[in-house]
């Protein structure tokens, strides 16, 4: 997927607050007969295959189906209807290679529905929304922003990761982070993430390395906060970075996404001068490059707590 098409795609796509949404189902929910939409962003998708032959593993997750050998590589195979809390009636027909946070997994889903282009502000933020619980970060409205729009779930892969394989996703210790860093007295680090899960490890992460922050769930909440942080500024004759010393955004959020989150912090004069670090599961040498086009100071892969610690010493000090 990595071809320049793609690349160039993503890039016109990233400038404009738009993505692509990868719809499928996974079956009948509790008490109804409904197939509901659920989504994936598409840059997350390696591949979209007919599930081939599964080899259980002993001793796996419940949410776990088992292994697939593809072209030489083991990837394990997540039952993502179970996990969601849906019945498959018609079969786990489909497997959605995903490529995120560092790690290839599959997704068995029931069929593959669309591929749809929408605008981030078709996607409002849905914590604990419907059947998926935890496992869904957001709700697009895939007609548009209409009152009888189509609805999908946008799932929470990072959740998904945590709930199956909770051993490779520990807590965050101060060890693992270093020494605490130092800030001008009263400032603040202002983070931006759609994943509770994610969240946490961030929080975890800022408390660790001994930095007071503040947490927002989109992009658009995080612009609003700090736009109301600028403005208290300017009336006490200081700079916004007096208060908020650094920006940490994921890439994909509601309502508006990391890039133009970066964009309009780096276009304002007031808060230009604030570091951002992106902070993504979209990894690869393209989102880089997308990154420090969009002004960003530094980028650093999901999620690593010493990466993390390190990217935000190395932002401050640039």
């Amino acid at each position: 997927m990595a071809d320049h098409h793609s690349i160039d795609e993503r890039t016109n796509l990233t400038s404009s607050n738009k993505f692509e949404l990868l719809l499928f189902r996974l079956g009948c929910v509790a008490d109804s007969e409904e197939h509901e939409l659920y989504g994936i962003n598409v840059f997350k998708i390696r591949e979209i295959m007919t599930m081939p032959a599964v080899t259980p593993i002993a001793g796996a997750s419940d949410h776990m189906i088992g292994a697939v050998d593809i072209r030489g590589q083991i990837i394990p195979v997540i039952d993502l209807p179970k996990l969601l809390g849906c019945n498959p009636t018609r079969g786990r027909n489909i497997l959605l290679v995903t490529e995120f946070a560092r790690s290839t997994q599959g997704f068995a889903v029931e069929e593959v529905d669309d591929i749809v282009r929408l605008e981030w502000n078709q996607v409002l933020a849905a914590e604990g929304a419907a059947t998926g619980g935890n496992s869904v970060t957001s709700i697009a409205r895939i007609d548009g922003n209409t009152g009888d729009s189509r609805l999908a779930q946008v799932v929470d892969v990072e959740q998904v990761l945590r709930d199956v394989f909770p051993a490779q996703h520990p807590s965050v210790e101060p060890k693992d982070v270093g020494n605490t860093i130092s800030m001008r007295p009263g400032a603040k680090i202002l983070a931006a993430d759609d994943s509770g899960f994610a969240r946490k490890l961030i929080e975890q992460s800022l408390t660790a390395i001994g930095a007071d922050h503040l947490m927002a769930k989109t992009g658009q909440e995080a612009w609003d906060m700090l736009d109301k942080i600028a403005r208290e500024a300017q009336a006490e004759g200081l700079r916004a970075r007096d208060k908020i010393a650094l920006v940490l955004t994921d890439l994909e959020m509601p309502e508006m996404d990391g890039f133009m989150l970066t964009r309009l912090i780096k276009s304002d004069e007031r808060t230009r001068d604030i570091p951002v670090v992106i902070h993504s599961s979209l990894t690869g040498a393209a989102n880089e490059a997308h990154v420090k086009n969009a002004g960003a100071t530094g980028y650093v892969a999901k999620f690593v707590a010493g990466d993390l610690a390190a990217a935000i010493r190395q932002a401050l000090v640039s």
